[in-house]
């Protein structure tokens, strides 16, 4: 018996010793398609509880026995089950999970999987938006997002763009989306962001994707997730970029030659005067004698030519004599002077340098996540005096407390300094530096030059500019000014701190409940001080002015939300109840002093005489809402989701305040039905979905539902004085949107994408009502129109080639959007043109059946026989009853306005390709835009007619093509003198708008892991970043882009192109 005991025990212990034997010690990495490391990717060693993750090279150790089995997965790819065998290095290749589609996305209040949203959104990932080279991280969006549109009117540092999502909401009020970052609304300054930051935006669309932000939510929600630990060991990434700005679109075709110019306006003189009944001979002294004389006689006031003594200026062939000499030195009070053209496009513009810096590290352990990162930019813009410096920093923790609660804290501090100039796009604004530089003459000096022909200076040091008076002559056009010389003197300086932080707990209890608290608050301070210089220009009188402004905006944000998840069988439900309370209050302060002793001393202190214009004052907006929210899905086959929110907003009546809002959705995955099963090998998902709902629109101004009044000084009495007419019955802009679509991908993801349908219906619509004089307040407004947006929306994605050390994609996406007014009130309906009846803005007609921003001016005939422009009007009888025909006429102020189109284009979206190549990356970005109109008014403006003794404007080249004896056939009308209106606004200055853009391109080498690993660096990538790289248009100079009312302006900041080199390193 002891005998067996023993033998059974030695048995035993061999085993036991085989099996120690047999462990081994396996190493390995993990790694996706691409070849990139995969890092957080689970190891387990199947049917114990043995197991690791993979560190942030993608390498991993672990112990397993030789006839084991490794299990490996990571979110987002197939899970893969690996046997030892007698390896004692396994490396891993992840094959991403195109069948499972179990994406994450941020959506209200939290996240969801993809294939269980019913909604419509999109995505972008901090890949694409490190692509870009941008201060303002919602330039990403541009042409990455169907259905989403960007317009700048100003490519100046430190500028947003205006979005849009799905077309147009309303007419009066604000039709921006809302942002929110890190679950918090936020309505800062987007440049205190960081884009670096950014792990993805996701562009909610429709109301079951929006509904739950109830008041803000109508016109689309934009949401920033920013970045976190991604492994458990600590990761240190630097990227640094230099690079120069430059100018991205180019100037109008204008003259710029000095001779041609004044033989051109030498033209116009002489066809005015063979108009007047002189002869030949009379006609060209006499433009002789005026071209370059003042402006009250017709000419442009300088003289930049030397003559000989005894000869014509411009001979009777219209040409300047060849031996006038360009530069001109004159005696005039005493003083010699030398006067010549200078280029003012060329002392305008710079090529500047940008340059940014970041650095972040993160890390997490068994319950806690790390993340901080730094920032640094310094972008000089293409023009004096404009330019950003930014440094931002963020950290982010996460603290998984107890099993049952979990906390984390997340802040953003940024500190800013901007310098600025004027970008009105006012084509006539004399301290408009580009207004200058595209409408001033090709003659005028930019200068004071003495005798020798050296730039004079003042006592102070300063550069004398020419304010329009040089040596007894005076310019004609821009006088008494020089925006060149104001836009270097005078600043425009704001800098401030901006802090925006959130918290967060989460308790989970009772097995499928859990309880979320946030917190979030935003302070946003901004100090600007104004500079208006003591030597030249305005206040040069007043020795100067200094004006101070302080802004301090600070929001505040807190939700409780109650979550429920059950899973029974095939049954999963998700419910959740929540409250919300918002707060944003802005305090404004300002004041300003003259006669300064010194700009050196830019506070208030130190100037002495009180404007006497100090003011001060505070704006509160509330927003509140109790909401909920139920997710079903059946199978991983059927969704179904619902949500309601009853809101409340302080920009209405208390009687009006509370709105109801709400959304039903549902979806389908076909390829997941057993019919569908001989699908599998080509067809990898096919998604169905719809929804609808209703979201509402408080952005429309406050106090709209109240009579307003400002306080007034009346002989030293305190008085108030009437302001604006208020309604009680004022309430929220509701949008009724659908939305219906399919999702799909085939042959393994080779080809995906998705097809979208959507109707936006806005009703009870802010309409402003004018009222007589007599009512003591010009206008009124009430909620009585109705507005539609429809249209479809297309996406797609193409990987031809997607192997380990290479992989090609092309992506794609267009959107076709149709907008039309379908209701105005009686008191709107005032007008009828072709048969459509509504209202007149400026140059815009807003009626019923047509869509906003629809052109209404005067349709442009061609030219006359004798050259002049003609126009259409419609002929009426003896009775002065029209007609019905339209017949032209050469007088402007006689011309019918007409229906001319709007500025919808007929599809606008972006597209490009990446490609990926053993170790180099190159990718390049589109932006488009086919159909729509625009007002050309930068062309407009420089094909004139001199006339009211208005002169010195430069024309675009098309003017040497104008209609003369010798060129009937012009459709351009004659260039003469004192023919006015010649340029009105008209149809013939309507062009079409499409356009197309390189936005950006990337190229980059990402050095071998065994060349780097030898110095400490896991990875070094060195790349070249272009932005705004080539624009095309229907003209040079024509940018569409500027706005979506189909306005542009020559006179606005140019966009900017920028081109850097950088390098990113990660340790």
């Amino acid at each position: 018996m002891i005998r067996k005991l023993l033998v059974t025990l030695l048995v035993a212990l061999g085993a036991c010793l085989q099996s120690l034997a047999q462990q081994l010690q396996v190493t390995g990495t993990v790694k996706d398609h691409a070849g990139k490391p995969v890092a957080g990717a689970t190891i387990l060693v199947q049917g114990t509880t043995a197991g690791t993750t993979s560190n942030a090279d993608g390498s991993y150790a672990i112990a397993a026995p030789a006839n084991g089995t490794l299990l490996v997965s990571f979110i987002g790819y197939q899970s893969q089950q690996i046997a030892v065998g007698s390896k004692t290095r396994i490396d891993i290749v992840l094959k991403e999970d195109t069948q499972a589609i179990d994406d994450v996305i941020v959506v209200a209040f939290g996240t969801a999987k993809k294939e269980a949203f019913t909604g419509s959104a999109a995505v972008l990932k901090a890949d694409d938006i490190a692509k870009t080279q941008q201060s303002n991280v919602a330039q990403a969006l541009a042409g990455k997002v169907a259905g989403v549109q960007l317009t700048n009117t100003s490519g100046q540092p430190g500028k947003s763009p205006e979005i849009r999502i799905r077309g147009f909401s309303s007419l009066n009020a604000d039709n921006k989306p809302l942002w929110i970052v890190d679950g918090m609304p936020y309505s800062g300054d987007l440049n205190n962001l960081n884009p670096n930051d950014v792990e993805s935006m996701t562009v909610l669309k429709d109301a079951a994707s929006n509904s739950l932000y109830g008041a803000r939510g109508a016109n689309g929600v934009v949401m920033i997730t920013t970045k976190k630990a991604k492994s458990n060991e600590a990761v240190i990434t630097v990227d640094a970029k230099w690079g120069i700005n430059s100018r991205a679109v180019k100037d109008y075709e204008y003259i710029t030659n000095p001779a041609q110019f004044y033989e051109t306006h030498y033209g116009a003189l002489k066809n005015y005067y063979l108009g007047s009944d002189m002869s030949a001979v009379q006609a060209h002294a006499k433009a002789n004698q005026n071209v370059a004389g003042p402006a009250s006689d017709g000419g442009l006031g300088y003289m930049v030519y030397t003559v000989p003594a005894g000869q014509e200026f411009i001979g009777s062939n219209g040409k300047v004599n060849p031996q006038a000499t360009l530069g001109r030195r004159l005696v005039y009070a005493g003083e010699e002077y030398y006067v010549r053209p200078d280029n003012w496009t060329d002392a305008a513009f710079r090529t500047s340098l940008r340059q940014e810096y970041n650095v972040s590290i993160g890390g997490s352990g068994d319950k806690t996540s790390v993340y901080a990162s730094f920032g640094y930019l310094n972008n000089e813009g293409i023009a004096y005096n404009s330019d950003m410096d930014r440094f931002t920093a963020r950290a982010k923790l996460d603290y998984q407390a107890k099993k049952w609660l979990k906390m984390g804290i997340n802040a953003n501090y940024a500190r800013f300094h901007y310098n600025q100039i004027d970008d009105s796009g006012a084509g006539n604004n004399s301290g408009n530096v580009f207004a200058y530089t595209t409408l001033v003459g090709p003659i005028y000096p930019l200068y004071i030059r003495g005798g020798d022909g050296q730039i004079l200076y003042t006592e102070e040091g300063i550069k004398r500019y020419d304010y329009g008076e040089n040596a007894g002559m005076e310019r004609s056009i821009f006088p008494n000014s020089n925006a060149l010389s104001e836009s270097r003197l005078n600043t425009q300086a704001s800098e401030g701190n901006a802090f925006n932080g959130t918290g967060y707990f989460d308790i989970s209890f009772l097995k499928d409940f859990k309880f979320t608290f946030n917190a979030g608050v935003s302070l946003d301070e901004t100090r600007s001080t104004d500079i208006k210089n003591p030597y030249f220009g305005q206040f040069a009188g007043e020795e100067g002015l200094v004006s101070k402004g302080h802004q301090r905006q600070l929001e505040y944000n807190s939700q409780q939300i109650l979550n429920y998840t059950k899973q029974i069988g095939g049954h999963n439900v998700n419910v959740m109840v929540g409250h919300e309370y918002y707060n944003t209050t802005i305090y404004v302060l300002a004041a300003a002093k003259s006669h300064m002793l010194t700009q050196d001393n830019d506070e208030l202190a130190g100037a002495i005489i009180d404007k006497q214009n100090a003011n001060s004052y505070r704006s509160e907006y509330n927003n509140e809402g109790y909401f909920a929210r139920v997710m079903y899905d059946y199978s991983n086959k059927y969704f179904f989701s619902a949500s309601f929110r009853r809101d409340a907003s302080s920009r209405f009546h208390t009687k009006h305040r509370w709105g109801n809002f709400w959304s039903l959705g549902g979806a389908w995955i076909v390829t997941r039905e057993n019919f569908m099963a001989g699908t599998q090998k080509w067809l990898d998902n096919l998604k169905f979905k719809v929804s609808i709902g209703s979201q509402g629109n408080d952005n429309i101004g406050n106090f709209r539902y109240t009579n307003t009044y400002t306080i007034e000084n009346a002989n030293g009495e305190v008085s108030t004085v009437f302001k604006n007419k208020g309604s009680e019955n004022i309430t929220w802009e509701t949008n009724s949107n659908f939305n219906t679509g399919i999702e799909f991908s085939i042959f393994r993801g080779v080809l995906s994408g998705g097809i979208e349908y959507f109707l936006r219906r806005t009703t009870d619509m802010l309409l402003s009502f004018p009222t007589p004089p007599s009512m003591g307040y010009s206008s009124y407004y009430a909620n009585v129109g109705d507005m539609r947006n429809s249209g479809v929306e297309i996406e797609f994605n193409f990987m031809p080639v997607n192997r380990e050390h290479v992989q090609w994609n092309i992506n794609l996406n267009m959107t076709h959007l149709r907008n039309k007014i379908t209701m105005l009130p009686p008191e709107r309906r005032n007008k009828e043109v072709d048969g459509y009846y509504g209202y007149t803005s400026g140059s815009t007609f807003y009626g019923e059946g047509l869509p906003m921003y629809t052109f209404y001016m005067k349709k442009y005939a061609g030219v006359s026989d004798e050259g002049k422009s003609m126009w259409y009007m419609n002929e009426l009888d003896k009775d002065k009853k029209p007609t019905g025909r339209r017949v032209t006429t050469t007088e402007y102020a006689k011309a019918s306005d007409y229906l001319c189109g709007n500025p919808i284009p007929d599809l606008y979206g972006g597209f490009g390709t990446g490609l990926n190549f053993y170790g180099f990356d190159l990718s390049a970005a589109f932006t488009y835009q086919i159909g729509g109109l625009a007002y050309d008014s930068g062309y407009a403006a420089a094909m004139y007619s001199p006339a009211n003794k208005s002169t010195g404007q430069n024309w675009h080249k098309d003017i040497l093509k104008a209609w003369s004896p010798e060129n009937p056939a012009s459709n351009i009308p004659r260039l003469q003198y004192e023919d006015q209106d010649q340029n009105g606004m008209s149809d013939r200055f309507l062009l079409n708008a499409s356009y197309l853009n390189l936005q950006n391109i990337n190229f980059g080498y990402t050095l071998p892991k065994s060349w780097t690993a030898k110095f400490g660096v896991d990875k070094l990538r060195i790349y070249l970043s272009c932005e705004n790289v080539w624009y095309w248009s229907k003209r040079q100079g024509f940018d569409p882009r500027y706005s979506y009312s189909g306005t542009t302006s020559q006179a606005s900041y140019s966009p900017v192109r920028t081109i850097s080199g950088g390098i990113n390193l990660q340790f």
